[in-house]
């Protein structure tokens, strides 16, 4: 990876170049980038837990137990899943691939009411997602993105952005974001702390020997 490379554009600014409501998460890790791409594209986002996550995790499904409604479950959120399975075959996950530069950059994202106790979720098809411009809702781009950092090490970036299609869904996503703002960014830590995890796994099991960076909380 070049440095004009590495400072090109990014996948997630065709996707979405808003930047008015933005949260970016950053983490360094003891293998190079390769190997954290490949540790994340093969993250199973579900399988993340630490105590404040399942907190986070609760408190968002709190609404649906106490209407009695079963909160919704999915099997699995595999990243790769998102940019190999075949378009029509998404079974009602919301949550759809942007763009893949391989060994760089993965952008994902998704369309609903986010703000709501019970988030409704509207399909897109990929390719419709940045012209997608119905009122009432808000779009939803996430990506990570993986920088060479020394010869060694890379930083792995995780950025989600948001931007609504109408302003009465600007203020409503606006006073929801100010409440939950928090628990994004315990969502997004947790998400860096297992990709660097599992980077760092492959890297000293391919040389033997172990890292002593400290992990992160």
């Amino acid at each position: 990876m070049d440095s004009d490379t590495a400072a090109g554009p990014l996948l997630v600014d065709r996707a979405l170049p808003d930047l008015r409501f933005a949260h970016l998460e950053c983490t360094a890790v003891d293998a190079g980038p390769s190997q954290a791409y490949r540790a994340a594209r093969s993250l199973d986002l579900l399988s993340i837990h630490s105590p404040l996550l399942e907190l986070v995790t609760w408190a968002r499904g709190l609404p649906d137990r106490l209407r009695g409604t079963p909160v919704p479950q999915s099997a699995s959120l595999r990243l790769a899943d998102l940019f190999d399975m075949v378009t029509g075959d998404q079974q009602e996950q919301p949550w759809v691939g942007l763009g893949e530069n391989p060994g760089r950059e993965m952008a994902f994202g998704a369309v609903g009411k986010i703000w709501q106790p019970s988030i409704e979720w509207r399909q897109v098809e990929p390719g419709d997602f940045s012209e997608f411009e119905e009122p009432g809702w808000a779009k939803v781009a996430a990506a990570v993105v993986f920088h060479p950092y020394g010869t060694r090490r890379s930083l792995v970036t995780y950025e989600a952005r948001t931007v609504c299609t109408d302003q009465v869904s600007t203020r409503r996503f606006g006073h929801y974001r100010t409440l939950v703002s928090p628990g994004a960014g315990v969502v997004m830590r947790a998400t860096l702390q297992a990709v660097k995890t599992a980077a760092e796994h492959e890297a000293t099991a391919g040389t033997g020997v172990r890292s002593t960076a400290g992990d992160e909380t």
